[in-house]
């Protein structure tokens, strides 16, 4: 008798249905897996016999021949052993060829019997669902994440001894009814950096709203100390909350990388040292697994001292800055990751940070300048959207109180309230954006060219403007759009229907020479 299990596996961003047929003969004792399987799913043989055994059922002590179908698809991963162990039992007479039928079956087991999560649940239950397949039987732990895809029915169990209760119809299994709707916390963390309690810097934090506002990407240059480091870290309470199809977008990519078994309910913010590598960037390796630029899709990529990192590392931005999105090719395999982040970067003027500091004296030598500046190529500054220069903050305004306290002032706002008024301000900046493109994963900062023609409605005055400007600072193509969005997002941060001269001009005061 030949069994026939199915299973779903994550490849890539997406996944791929497989069959696992099991042969049972005479012969002596042996177990066999083929099919292009690597060595973690060759150890599965070892991981189903002893759960098989340790679950009080009965091993065959006959040849044992697994196949996992496509045979030219390479195998990886510990998403075999449950499909496996059901194919046994079935092919043994144990189980009912009909309890596997329309089903799929994904999990690790232990050599107890006890299941464990796999990574990428959410790329296997969508590779199911789009070949309808209606029932999903995987780890009780994956159930979560499992919430977020609707329409199959989808079972959580906890041991090989369950999963054959609930296939028997002998108990009753939990399933993703009874996960409640996520809860998102639109509060403001308490130990938040609040965007009023950092002194002066009045040009560098309206940029920050403006690019948050329109996810446009955004470098601060200026001495240590001037609050590079303490704006972008404000950043990560003014980015907006996370719709259900943006949550389930960035849960698949945490869940694939195996960082997390729970949904994902913030915007990621991820921050990786000027030693990373270029695969941990950008992605790849052996199994071509996604990187910083993936995980941060949707949110911000922070890199702190940006000059520090390889050149290589940086120039391997340009191409997601531009597409949204990574491909990575290998000699057998390829695939492509969404990397729709925006960027937000920090940097000396200098190797020492003091050059132009009126109150410190630069030691740098001229060659060392223009070496530490050329980690940065023209095309990958010509990506960034906004560019601030930030003076070293006045000691006198350090210590000073922007917000009268209650006692003195009847109708005075404190820091948390300013916060909540400008998280609102940049979200109906984005409802603005989202209305008028009639797509709610477009931002100012991601139209084409085409689109920002189609779109953008800019004021005669402020394109005659625009166009003396592009000329005078000799603008590239991209830069020129670019500008007209960073306008379009001041626009909409003022409630404005068409883009004006002010709004230009405010633009073109966000692009300053590094």
């Amino acid at each position: 008798m030949i069994a026939k299990v199915y299973t779903s596996i994550p490849y890539g961003y997406d996944g791929y249905i497989i069959e696992v047929e099991c042969a049972i003969t005479k012969g002596l004792p042996q177990f066999d897996i083929v099919g292009m399987a690597n060595k973690t799913v060759s150890e599965a043989r070892h991981r189903v016999r002893n759960a098989i055994k340790n679950s009080r059922l009965k091993w065959p002590d006959s040849h044992i021949t697994i196949n996992l179908a496509p045979a030219e698809l390479a195998k990886d991963g510990i998403f075999f052993d449950i499909p496996i162990a059901i194919a046994i039992l079935i092919a043994s007479g144990q189980l009912l060829e009909s309890d596997a039928k329309n089903r799929i079956f994904t999990g690790e087991l232990s050599l107890d019997g006890e299941i464990r999560p796999v990574r990428g649940i959410i790329n296997i239950l969508e590779t199911g669902k789009s070949a309808n397949y209606p029932e999903f039987f995987i780890p009780k732990d994956n159930l979560s994440q499992a919430s977020l895809i609707p329409g199959p029915r989808i079972i959580g169990v906890n041991s090989l001894t369950e999963l054959i209760l609930v296939l028997k119809n002998q108990i009753t299994p939990a399933d993703t009814s009874t996960f409640s709707s996520v809860v998102k916390n639109t509060k403001t963390d308490e130990n938040a950096v609040l965007l009023a309690n950092i002194r002066g810097q009045e040009l560098a934090k309206k940029a920050l709203v403006t690019a948050i506002a329109g996810h446009h990407n955004l470098i601060f240059s200026g001495p240590p100390g001037a609050g590079k480091t303490m704006l972008a870290h404000a950043a990560l309470d003014l980015i907006p909350e996370l719709t259900s199809d943006e949550m389930l977008e960035i849960t698949k990519i945490h869940s694939l990388s195996g960082l997390t078994s729970e949904i994902v309910t913030s915007r990621p913010f991820r921050a990786p040292h000027h030693t990373s590598t270029l695969l941990s960037l950008i992605g790849g390796g052996q199994k071509l697994t996604p990187g910083e630029i993936s995980l941060a899709h949707l949110g911000i990529l922070y890199l702190d001292e940006l000059p520090e990192y390889p050149r290589i590392t940086l120039e391997s931005l340009r191409q997601p800055l531009e597409d949204r999105k990574i491909s990575l090719a290998r000699a057998n395999d390829r695939c492509t990751y969404p990397a729709n982040f925006m960027l937000l970067a920090t940097m000396n003027p200098c190797p020492c940070g003091y050059l132009g500091d009126k109150d410190h004296e630069c030691k740098c030598k001229n060659f060392e300048i223009q070496r530490y500046k050329n980690k940065l190529s023209g095309p990958l500054l010509d990506r960034i959207d906004i560019r601030i220069n930030l003076p070293r903050t006045k000691t006198s305004e350090l210590c000073k109180q922007i917000f009268p306290s209650q006692k003195s002032h009847s109708n005075a706002i404190t820091p948390l309230e300013y916060q909540n008024v400008v998280k609102n301000n940049i979200t109906e900046a984005i409802e603005r954006q989202h209305a008028r493109y009639k797509d709610n994963s477009t931002y100012n900062a991601t139209l084409t060219s085409t689109q920002v023609v189609k779109y953008i409605n800019l004021e005669k005055s402020a394109k005659n403007l625009l166009n003396k400007a592009s000329e005078t600072l000799k603008l590239s193509a991209r830069s020129y759009f670019k500008v007209i969005k960073v306008a379009q997002t001041i626009a909409d941060l003022q409630a404005s229907d068409t883009v004006k001269e002010t709004h230009i001009i405010e633009a073109l005061s966000y692009r300053n020479n590094l």
